[in-house]
């Protein structure tokens, strides 16, 4: 028994990853969210007041038996993989079905097993609605059987409806969520492989030409230096010429770096924002991005760029959004607009994040929020000067 006891504990410590509470915690969620909703067992405990019998030795001593068991199945349905939720939730039901007889009470555990089977199972919503009339009209035919009055039973049927139905559509939500972020951080890794491969390449042609030249010049140099002195100091020159060709094709393979970091954020963007219904028009300058801006400036325009949108896929409500990139004076200017609820924003650790991460380059960070209106303005200077 202790052995039970300690395996069960073991698991309520570390739910299935694929678990409602595995789920609910893998997205941020807290674990109380979840195991809130058996406080709903307290029907329990009233629907005998409304019963002839009313709290009688027989409704303790089977509550007494049944409620932990339904407690045990209820942790069963939220920690247990998903394969194996569903059969908590199937074994709710059976504990209705068997008390039934002498158990009015328990009514409140097929509420749960109907809710629960919504909750554990990624069946399509119709098939969902066909375990649901199955289950009720079983319900219906065997109360009405053992002498339950319609009025005790016309409730059951509309309010594992209405309640299950709300459960399995936010449980699909859920499901769709995370496999957008999923799909999010597999763009920025594709890209991410993509831009690698391409640096490979480019290293692969520029330095390997470059370096063997540069060694060929050197080597024949080497040998015209005692013999004729002219044509050693023009291969000389010539090696210099080389390199400074190679460096300016060097800082352009670095601008197509950064060109490359910030399309795959803007390629990200595009998929959170339409995927969630919100039109993204995007206006990026072609000298936004040159040899002369500095890798942390990029890097900071970027992740700003990624807390904007996703601050306006979470809370804006909008429904089009402007991404603006453009140089202004000696920086780049990134603007992100929107038309959602806009108002006065309420300084968060993205906010704060975005402005430190600006300021320390010497930028700055001007939000405009406004009814109907929201507008990010980020201003680093090219170079990253400090502030």
């Amino acid at each position: 028994m202790n052995r039970h006891v300690a395996t069960w504990w073991a698991r309520a410590r570390r739910p299935a990853p694929d678990s409602v509470l595995g789920l609910a915690l893998a997205q941020g969620r807290p674990a109380w969210g979840e195991l809130i909703h058996a406080m709903w067992s307290v029907w329990v405990f009233v629907v005998p007041m409304f019963s002839p019998y009313g709290y009688d030795l027989r409704w303790a001593l089977l509550t007494l038996l049944s409620y932990p068991v339904f407690l045990a199945l209820f942790c069963g349905a939220l920690l247990w993989p998903r394969r194996r939720a569903p059969w908590c939730a199937l074994a709710m039901i059976a504990l209705c079905i068997v008390l039934l007889p002498w158990y009015v009470s328990g009514l409140s555990y097929f509420v749960f097993g109907c809710v629960f089977l919504g909750a554990v199972t990624r069946n399509a919503l119709w098939r969902y609605l066909l375990m649901l009339a199955a289950l009720n009209l079983l319900l219906v035919v065997w109360a009405r059987w053992l002498g339950y009055p319609w009025t005790a039973l016309a409730w059951m049927p509309v309010t594992t409806l209405v309640i299950g139905v709300l459960v399995h559509v936010e449980r699909l939500k859920q499901s769709q969520d995370a496999a957008l972020r999923l799909s999010h951080d597999e763009v920025r890794r594709l890209a991410a492989v993509a831009e690698r491969e391409r640096i490979g390449r480019d290293l692969h042609d520029l330095l390997g030409h470059t370096l063997a030249m540069v060694a060929l010049k050197a080597d024949l140099a080497a040998k015209l230096v005692d013999r004729d002195a002219a044509a050693a100091g023009r291969e000389i020159g010539e090696v210099g010429d080389i390199a400074r060709d190679a460096l300016a094709q060097m800082r352009q393979a670095v601008s197509g770096i950064r060109a490359a970091r910030i399309a795959a954020e803007l390629a990200a963007a595009r998929l959170l924002l339409e995927t969630d219904g919100i039109g993204l028009d995007v206006a990026m300058a072609q000298d936004a991005l040159g040899d002369d801006l500095a890798p942390e400036v990029e890097c900071a325009l970027a992740l700003v760029l990624r807390e904007a949108v996703t601050n306006v896929q979470r809370h804006a409500r909008a429904r089009r959004a402007r991404i603006e990139l453009a140089r202004d004076d000696d920086g780049i200017r990134l603007r992100v607009v929107d038309d959602g609820r806009g108002g006065a924003m309420v300084p968060g650790t993205g906010i704060a994040g975005m402005r430190q991460r600006v300021a320390a380059l010497g930028g700055r960070l001007q939000i405009d929020g406004r009814p109907g209106r929201t507008c990010l303005e980020a201003f680093v200077p090219v170079q990253g000067r400090p502030a």
